[in-house]
This record gives structure tokens, C-alpha cells and sequence, in this order.
């Protein structure tokens, strides 16, 4: 599948799970794309931020990712690092437990699950594992997800039925034809 160019700015209202907002810039690189974004919320009672930078290749392989968190627990920061080939590094460590991931997943945004989506290029009927590199939102501990994405049939972009069954997800995602979620059900709208 091949997507329309990036817009140079998204925005996204949590709804249900929790209340409230991101917003993501999206400027080319030489060789990639660089997404920078922050989110904030209130979930469970408690509130949290999040600011990220995400650095991808041209094949939508992250490079780096770097996030600050704020929440009532403290102020986190965590970077986390690849060659683009599933080897990480977090916070200049070796991470073995997160081999064969190439996507980072922000549980704190809707914009990472362009990542997978862009990256596997999926036809209709094509379906894929991509586990990822997970970063929760309050505190930003990092952890591996296990998750699949299957094509569906288009209605007004592209659409996938994601599933990540540590969570007991799975629902179908709305995509536009820029590979921007436009509906994660539970979870988020497309606002810009």
C-alpha cells in the first residue's frame, strides 16, 4: 500500500479509556521522517504527560525515541535506541528482551500506531505480527508488546483489525490515506 504524504500536523482527543489530547508534527528527514508530539490526560485519577521524539528511517524502522513524563509519581525521561535491525538499547543498555521489535508503541499515543501500519505495507488480507517497543505512559517504563495487524476492506482510507492480547484488545482501526489513525475505538479520535 502506498500512502499519501504526511500532513505537517495531527492532533487526536482521547475518549472513553481516558480524557484528553495530542498533538504531532511530522517533519521529513534525509533519510526518514522525524515525529514530534505531546500528550496529556487523565486516567484512573491520575494525570500524566508525555513528550516524545521519534526518529524513523525511510523504511519506517525507528531509530530513536525519546520521551519526558511528567505525572504525580515524578518527572521521567527515557531514550531508547536502534541500528533499525531489532537490537535496542534503553537508556544506553542493551535491551535482549526487546529483540525483533522495530516499532516503538507510546501507550500514551494514538499518532505510534502509524509506525507498523507505514512499515508493513500491508494488502487487503494481509496480516502481520509487529511487536513493539512499549512505553507506558506514567512513569515510562519500557516493555514488549506482542500485537498483529490485519488489512481489512478500505471505507474512506485504510483499516485494520489490531490486536494486542496482553491487553485483550482487539478492534478495528481507521486510517486515512496518509496512514494517520482516524478511530481507535475506546481510545481515540482523529481531531486535526
Amino acid at each position: 500500500m502506498t500512502f499519501d504524504s504526511l500532513p505537517p500536523a495531527a492532533a487526536w482527543r482521547h475518549v472513553e479509556a481516558r480524557d484528553g489530547f495530542e498533538s504531532a508534527f511530522f517533519a521529513p528527514r534525509p533519510s526518514g521522517v522525524r515525529i514530534s508530539g505531546h500528550t496529556c490526560a487523565v486516567e484512573h485519577d491520575d494525570v500524566w504527560d508525555v513528550g516524545y521524539i521519534i526518529d524513523i528511517d525511510e523504511r519506517w524502522r525507528t531509530l530513536t525515541a525519546v520521551a519526558h513524563g511528567r505525572s504525580a509519581a515524578g518527572i521521567s525521561e527515557t531514550v531508547i535506541e536502534s541500528a533499525g535491525d531489532g537490537r535496542w538499547q534503553v537508556d544506553g543498555r542493551p535491551a535482549p528482551l526487546l529483540d525483533g521489535c522495530l516499532d516503538v508503541d507510546l501507550e500514551s499515543s494514538t499518532c505510534t500506531n502509524t509506525l507498523p501500519t507505514h512499515r508493513l505495507s500491508l494488502k487487503i488480507g494481509e496480516a502481520a505480527e509487529a511487536p513493539a517497543v512499549y512505553v507506558r505512559a506514567a512513569g515510562l517504563a519500557v516493555e514488549r508488546l506482542d500485537q498483529s495487524y490485519r488489512r481489512i476492506e478500505d471505507r474512506n482510507g485504510p483499516r485494520y483489525n489490531y490486536a494486542a492480547p496482553r491487553f485483550n484488545v482487539d478492534v478495528v482501526l481507521a486510517f486515512d490515506r496518509a496512514g494517520l489513525l482516524t478511530d481507535y475505538p475506546g481510545l481515540a479520535l482523529r481531531a486535526h
